[in-house]
């Protein structure tokens, strides 16, 4: 399914429904949180044109003009399914207003992966402006993410808290040496294109 059988008003309930984006709670230094979580992103079925609307519409506003920050969840995102592309991205990164770019002081990455690492440190600054790469701080455990938000307003999904113990066990999960997908058959080594691994696969 995608984002042309669906309705407009039915992306936007999509979207509302799944709960990725949530204003709530906030950070040490008592700062709105903007919380998204990746998994829930539902890529295939939704324009960007509805999610810059949507965030126009029901995000912004509940952040008004104070300084927020940001907790994006990566845990479990695959490019197939929840990723909407880096031309999406940039677009509804452009979209969003200078006084919010403004308002957003750090941006909390949490359970990165190694691509994602690879790909933004390869391309992070030429595709967010404004001093946004700069406000990218890696979470690689919810442990580390207490030390910057207060941990009581934050509503973390349980499958989050699953990945992290496994990480805790399997920490070459981290660092790409050991896959959490494992596969019964490995396919043919080929030569890839660095350049074409990145764009295809993104921040998966």
């Amino acid at each position: 399914m995608n984002s042309c059988t669906l309705s407009e008003s039915d992306q936007e309930h999509l979207l509302e429904k799944l709960d990725v984006f949530k204003v709530k709670g906030r950070d040490k230094r008592g700062r709105q949180v903007l919380l998204i979580i990746g998994k829930h992103f539902p890529a295939r079925m939704v324009s960007s044109e509805i999610i810059k609307k949507y965030l126009e519409d029901k995000v912004y506003p509940k952040l008004g003009a104070k300084p927020f920050s940001v907790v994006y969840v990566h845990t479990d995102v695959q490019r197939s399914e929840n990723f909407p592309g880096i031309s999406a991205l940039r677009s509804i990164y452009d979209a969003i207003p200078t006084k919010v770019k403004d308002n957003l002081e750090a941006v909390y990455f949490l359970h990165p992966g190694l691509q994602a690492r690879l790909f933004l440190a390869t391309f992070g600054r030429l595709f967010f402006s404004g001093g946004l790469y700069a406000k990218l701080k890696y979470v690689s455990r919810l442990e580390f993410l207490w030390d910057h938000v207060r941990r009581m307003e934050m509503e973390i999904p349980e499958f989050v808290h699953d990945h992290d113990e496994e990480l805790e066990h399997r920490p070459a999960m981290d660092y790409g040496l050991e896959s959490d997908h494992p596969r019964i058959y490995s396919a043919p080594s080929v030569p890839v294109d660095p350049i074409s691994m990145y764009s295809m696969r993104c921040i998966a």
